[in-house]
């Protein structure tokens, strides 16, 4: 099993590009089941759950064809409109295929799905959703087993926020017969490239990125060409990686507008970023003060770069809390920042952190999920001496080749197995 040793101390410095989203690119692959025929999709990640969704996509009868960032997807009727338990367990995204299976074939079987231990986040406003649209739905041995004839158009309001709840509902509704309307719906930049992509289908959506989208469902799809939209946690992921070394980093190929409370609170702690259109650039800065974060739905604070910043706050001068609003158990990279020599007292949701620039020393620690890999990676960065980051098959599903990112900025980080 692949580790990462990482050697601290080195200032970072330069430029570097954003790859494409992971979290834009599975919902709009599974949406090609809505429509037989050739996708085309460009600027897609090469992370194993894009491999996992494949694996996924050719057990359902497609056929793909990989070349660098593009992607072609051509659908076929599946043999068994079947996600088995060996191709979801090790994605929870993998659900995202109930709706279009549902909404194109009139029935599904997908097995309940896996992914980082974070929280519960459990897939009852999935179900929910798909029986408002008039689908019947069971469990069966570790199984979501859906009938439908033609789902029928509803409203939807969804107690909590949920982006991979909209997601489904947005594209079984695409083929409801009628309208549905999607109340406290998510706004994540995710879910609107994904209307984007189901809109060149022929879909007819109002109201992406607002807390209430309009689908009137139509007959029949056809397949079109989309460019997923930049991965804006891996871009954050990036900066603050700048950040934590006192470097001078340009972010290139991004939506500046998708990571503007990182960008505020990043000013907020003194440091100076500005950013154009499509670049986002921090300039070296010898101590910063702590400042609070509490995470929350977009455009709030991101929860997935949590981890990442209360690895910048071990560096800051003054204590700063960190309130976790989404995901119940997202601080088990804490333990694992402490014996770098982190100052962190932990609560369930809520941890503090007292910063002690250049207080971290390397030492063996093991990642628990995927953005905890990237926090402790961030540490290393800092930290006396080699740090090595161990289960690092976590960052694979959601960092493209994240070590050679950060060694062409300048910083020793080095693969092993």
């Amino acid at each position: 099993m692949d580790s990462i040793v990482v050697v601290g101390g080195k200032k970072l410095s330069g430029k570097i590009s954003t790859s494409g989203s992971k979290n834009a690119a599975l919902p709009i692959l599974f949406s090609s089941l809505l429509a037989d025929g050739v996708h085309r999709f460009d600027n897609v990640p090469a992370l194993r759950d894009i491999d996992s969704t494949e694996l996924l996509l050719t057990a359902l009868n497609c056929d793909i064809e990989r070349d660098g960032h593009s992607m072609q997807v051509a659908v076929k009727p599946p043999i068994k409109p079947e996600a088995s338990y060996d191709l979801v367990r090790k994605m929870r995204a993998s659900i995202l295929c109930l709706g279009p299976l549902l909404a194109r074939y009139g029935e599904a079987r997908v097995s309940l799905p896996g992914g980082c231990a974070i929280g519960s986040r459990p897939i009852d406003l999935h179900i929910d959703t798909m029986r408002r649209l008039g689908a019947e739905i069971d469990t069966e041995e570790g199984y979501v087993v859906a009938r439908a004839g033609r789902l029928k158009g509803d409203r939807i309001l969804f107690e909590k926020l949920t982006v991979g709840g909209t997601e489904n509902a947005l594209m079984a509704a695409s083929l409801a017969k009628g309208t549905t309307v999607i109340e406290n719906a998510a706004k994540e930049p995710e879910v609107v490239d994904l209307a984007r992509y189901l809109k060149t289908m022929g879909a007819k959506i109002d109201g992406e990125g607002s807390s209430v989208i309009t689908i009137d469902g139509v007959d029949e799809l056809v397949p079109g060409r989309h460019r997923i939209v930049a991965d804006r946690i891996e871009a954050g992921t990036l900066l603050i990686a700048g950040a934590i070394t006192g470097g001078d980093v340009v972010v290139e190929n991004c939506e500046p507008e998708h990571l503007r409370s990182l960008i505020e609170h990043l000013i907020a702690c003194g440091f100076d970023v500005t950013n154009d259109e499509t670049s986002i650039s921090i300039a070296a800065c010898d101590s910063w003060k702590a400042t609070d974060i509490s995470t929350a739905p977009y455009p709030g604070f991101p929860t997935d770069l949590q981890a990442q910043y209360m690895a910048l706050m071990t560096q800051a001068e003054g204590t700063s809390v960190i309130t976790e609003g989404i995901f119940e158990n997202r601080f088990m990279h804490v333990q694992e920042l402490v014996r770098l020599g982190a100052d962190i007292s932990p609560m369930s949701q809520v941890a503090v952190v007292r910063g002690d620039r250049g207080g971290l020393s390397g030492a063996p620690v093991m990642a628990t999920d995927l953005r905890a890999s990237a926090s402790l990676i961030l540490a290393g960065l800092v930290a006396k001496g080699e740090t090595r980051v161990n289960r690092i098959y976590h960052l694979d599903r959601g960092y493209e080749h994240l070590e050679d990112k950060l060694k062409s900025l300048g910083a020793d980080v080095l693969r092993v197995s």
